[in-house]
């Protein structure tokens, strides 16, 4: 127990400078959060926000855990996170699945199960502001004095960080969900020689927003964008988009989502080499029910001028604009890019990024693959997955533009 505080007092001290120093509040709250959570061994935590002056709820703005919470939020009074934004006092919980305050649609909602917790007030000067909680102790024990004295000094410091730097919490109203992955498997193989890629993801996308997916090889993210591309089919679990089921869907009718709803752009163009950049674009405006306009979507990615140079006659960078427009061809309702960076410099990666900053805004979802994390930064939110799961998800209220980035 000695050594247990020593570590802990660590911990404070840690928090005390990321804090203090932070040029991003925002950044370090998450990284605080974290060091918390790996401190008392837990598998998940929340950081959730008060919105006094509008709607009287509570949101969660930053969380560790693969657990999505995107687009959920609770009353004050409801739930345990509730009840300690009402009533302002510490609450340890010991088997939530049985505690008649426990909001458990949040499990239902995420596939997560909640055990164990403690939930500890956000208080500033003047009125609690939100609450933090700290979730399931991964070796099943519960949590002790010690550990809510942390939680409850982590709750102290950000509140006095709030207070000093302010911190815009930029409260959204909920769009609609455009995509739903709830414990969706995949399995190559069968018997002693089956792989499972994909071990019970779950995640829901809004529509209009930029994801970044980040992972090392082998995590299971691209099988997961193949997924959603209608491209691969789940083992178990349930794929939903735009309302509609294609967790078993026959190939005839994956084929006409990929073709219809769907975007693609890759690491590698995939342009026909015989055809120039606007003959690309005819050809798979053929192929859509209601394409646009190949010179339009040239003039989008600022090609129009190249719409009769073949592949061979333009740069990377260029390629990877006309893969982009070939994309919006479609109209597609989501795009999906796995690394389209990866093979460019820095200066023409910036080009690319600058193209796709242009067609979200527009309104688009973007689904993007990556190992660069500094992509990330441009994100609305950022998916990270280990061993076949989502393992954290981080959300950028303040999203950078392309031109920002540096690597």
């Amino acid at each position: 127990m000695k050594q247990e505080r020593i570590n802990y007092t660590q911990v404070v001290w840690t928090i005390t400078r990321l804090l203090q120093d932070a040029e991003s509040l925002e950044d370090a709250l998450r990284t605080s959060l974290g060091e918390v959570v790996r401190a008392v061994g837990a598998e998940a935590g929340t950081i959730w926000f008060y919105n006094s002056n509008g709607d009287k709820r509570i949101y969660p703005s930053f969380w560790i855990g693969g657990a999505d919470l995107t687009g959920l939020s609770l009353a004050a009074g409801e739930g345990i996170a509730g009840m300690v934004v009402q009533k302002g006092k510490t609450t340890v919980v010991k088997d939530c699945q049985k505690d008649e305050r426990w909001a458990g649609r949040f499990d239902e909602t995420t596939g997560f199960v909640t055990r164990s917790m403690v939930c500890v007030p956000l208080i500033n000067k003047y009125e609690v502001i939100g609450c933090i909680q700290i979730i399931n102790k991964k070796d099943g024990s519960l949590y002790n004095d010690d550990d809510v004295e942390l939680c409850e000094n982590l709750a102290m410091l950000t509140a006095i960080a709030i207070d000093d730097k302010g911190l815009n919490l930029g409260f959204v109203k909920e769009k609609k969900t455009i995509l739903s992955l709830q414990n969706v498997t995949k399995t190559y193989g069968s018997g002693e020689t089956a792989i499972k890629i994909l071990k019970g993801v779950n995640l829901e996308v809004q529509e209009g927003e930029f994801l970044v997916i980040l992972g090392e090889s082998g995590c299971g993210k691209s099988t997961m964008l193949n997924i959603i591309g209608g491209m691969d089919q789940l083992t178990t679990g349930t794929f939903l988009f735009d309302g509609k089921d294609y967790s078993k869907a026959d190939d005839k009718t994956l084929t006409m989502y990929r073709r219809n709803a769907v975007g693609f752009i890759f690491q590698a163009y995939n342009l026909m080499p015989t055809l120039t950049a606007k003959e690309n674009l005819d050809f798979i405006g053929e192929l859509c029910n209601d394409p646009m306009d190949a010179e339009q979507a040239l003039e989008r990615v600022g090609l129009l001028g190249r719409k009769d140079n073949y592949p061979a006659q333009m740069s990377g960078g260029q390629q990877q604009r006309v893969s982009i427009a070939r994309a919006l061809m479609k109209k597609p309702r989501i795009i999906l890019a796995d690394e389209p960076t990866a093979a460019l410099d820095y200066e023409t990666s910036i080009e690319v990024l600058t193209v796709l900053e242009e067609v979200i805004k527009r309104g688009t979802t973007l689904l993007m693959v990556t190992h660069n994390e500094e992509i990330a930064k441009m994100a609305n939110r950022v998916i990270r997955m280990k061993g076949g799961v989502v393992s954290e998800i981080i959300v950028n209220r303040h999203p950078a533009s392309a031109k920002e980035l540096v690597w």
